[in-house]
């Protein structure tokens, strides 16, 4: 089935989808000929959907999923997932009285700030990118999608795997896919506490950095990207973020602590989550 999704313009569909293209999880996730398509699980039911940008503002969904009751569900989690509800005008109000942003914002105006599919998925990623590169950490998820992700018959080439439920990463080594012993922990604890605490992602929920920092193993890079992503604490600010800080020196210049950047976010609260998109996709275009 197609389903549209519309928004108020602007949108930046070709950062959403170069964002997504450099984290596309192989076996999960495709990018072809600006489409993006990924395989979901929901409440135990396994799809797809593809999805790109039409005329008339709005992305246009390609669902393949056999329970029409999760429609629903599932165009709620998209919307949130492509940011489509930001209130841009309001967003840009507070940051542009930075001059900084207010030069980031006008270079690309329909940013917004891509969220994930699933919380238990969102975590692992952020514990698997703890010290190394993306594209080392997204290697590392596509060993962990091939092994102990539910294999998928669909006609999209590429997307062969569901990501794996949270029973079977709990009791996982995952030490074994070529990862530190204690990462391994981490990733485990993490989806052990999901299935003690069901909520423990959900959006909307008080004190989620909080519960994110109880977690064995989660620090505070790694809660602040779950919130912003998967929570969707649009203040939600990783401050130790090498690129943050990294985009800052280059767009400013001289010497960038993680200190100066925390007290230089200051100004962009209560949105300091789209200011670190803008300085992330002010990077992807320096490369």
């Amino acid at each position: 089935m197609k389903v549209l999704l519309a928004y108020q313009p602007p949108y930046d569909w070709s950062a959403t989808l170069g964002f997504l293209s450099a984290r596309a999880v192989a076996g999960m996730e495709t990018v072809v000929d600006g489409v993006y398509s990924r395989s979901i699980g929901l409440n135990g039911v396994h799809g797809t959907f593809s999805i790109l940008p039409v005329a008339g503002d709005a992305l246009e969904v390609t669902l393949d999923f056999p329970d029409p009751a999760a429609v629903p569900q599932i165009v709620a989690r998209l919307r949130r997932m492509f940011d489509l509800d930001a209130d841009l005008p309001a967003i840009h109000q507070q940051l542009v009285a930075d001059s900084l942003m207010e030069r980031l914002i006008a270079e690309r105006p329909g940013l917004r700030v891509p969220a994930a599919w699933d919380g238990l998925e969102l975590a692992v990623r952020a514990v698997l990118g703890q010290q190394i590169t993306v594209g080392a950490a997204i290697k590392l998820a596509g060993k962990l999608v091939a092994q102990y992700g539910q294999p998928l018959p669909s006609p999209i080439p590429g997307l062969t795997h569901v990501f794996p439920d949270a029973a079977v990463l709990a009791e996982a080594d995952l030490a074994t896919l070529g990862m530190p012993k204690s990462r391994g922990r981490t990733l485990s604890g993490v989806a052990q506490a999901l299935l003690d605490d069901p909520l423990l992602f959900e959006p909307g929920r008080e004190g989620g950095v909080a519960r994110l920092l109880a977690l064995h193993g989660i620090g505070d890079w790694t809660a602040q990207y779950i919130a912003l992503r998967q929570l969707r604490e649009m203040d939600a600010f990783p401050s130790g973020d090498v690129g943050l800080i990294n985009a800052l020196v280059v767009l400013e210049g001289g010497t960038v602590t993680a200190r100066d950047l925390l007290q230089r976010a200051e100004a962009w609260r209560p949105w300091r989550g789209y200011a670190a998109q803008l300085l992330w996709t002010s990077l992807s275009r320096m490369d």
